[in-house]
């Protein structure tokens, strides 16, 4: 049995989601944030020392890393490939945009949008009231000039590469999707309006309603992304 450590409002929601979409059996344990620093518990070390969620226990083997559990789940149980490329040839198309998207998501995606969390906590942090205003200060300068940026930088991009194909490895969603799916959730909730954006808009329109998608959300719990959630 598939058993599945899953932080509530995490990127192991995606695990959910693929185990769904696969039509796989799992078990499902939960784990609840520290309600005022928002980190996962101590009993995830338990599991894992980084402790971090989620985390796939498959039999003997214990994987942490989403996209990395994303690519064993496809290579493992997707026979088919419902929601993969073939593996050769390497150079084709779809696999290299497939990879590209799997390892993007984290790699490039998610550290601006996890400074724009950390920065938007420093603004509200308690501190003596004299301190206040130079952490604030710093805190918008940085917002300003460098995160904010960044984040406009990557969400254009990727409004752009979903103006040439519907799903972010082709003609066809794949696991690449559930992997960027995180990413773009969290910048609906912590990058302002998405106006800008309708194609991004309109891929998280296609992705709710998918039924596994529907499913692991009912399973793992709505996504809260804007109050603290890394």
């Amino acid at each position: 049995m598939i058993k599945v450590h899953h932080l509530d409002h995490s990127r192991s929601q995606r695990v959910l989601w693929m185990l769904e979409e696969l039509n796989l059996p799992y078990q499902l344990v939960t784990y609840q944030r520290d309600p005022k620093t928002w980190l996962a518990p101590q009993a995830l070390r338990d599991i894992h020392p980084l402790g971090k969620s989620p985390v796939l226990q498959d039999d003997a083997l214990v994987l942490a890393e989403s996209g990395a559990i994303l690519e064993y789940l496809a290579d493992r149980y997707d026979s088919g490939r419902q929601l993969s490329p073939e593996p050769m040839p390497a150079q084709a198309a779809e696999r290299v945009r497939y990879r590209y998207w799997i390892h993007y998501a984290e790699g490039s995606a998610m550290p601006p949008l996890l400074m724009s969390l950390v920065f938007a906590r420093v603004r509200k942090a308690p501190m003596p009231f004299f301190a206040k205003p130079i952490a604030r200060g710093i805190a918008d300068k940085v917002m300003k000039g460098f995160i904010g940026p960044q984040l406009k930088l990557h969400l254009d991009w990727m409004e752009r590469e979903l103006a040439s194909s519907p799903w972010f490895a082709g003609e066809r969603f794949t696991a690449a999707d559930i992997q960027m799916s995180f990413p773009i959730q969290a910048a609906a909730s912590r990058a302002g309006s998405m106006e800008r954006y309708p194609k991004l808009q309109a891929y998280l329109a296609r992705i709710a309603q998918r039924p596994a998608f529907q499913r692991a959300v009912e399973r793992g719990g709505p996504l809260d992304l804007g109050a603290g959630a890394a």
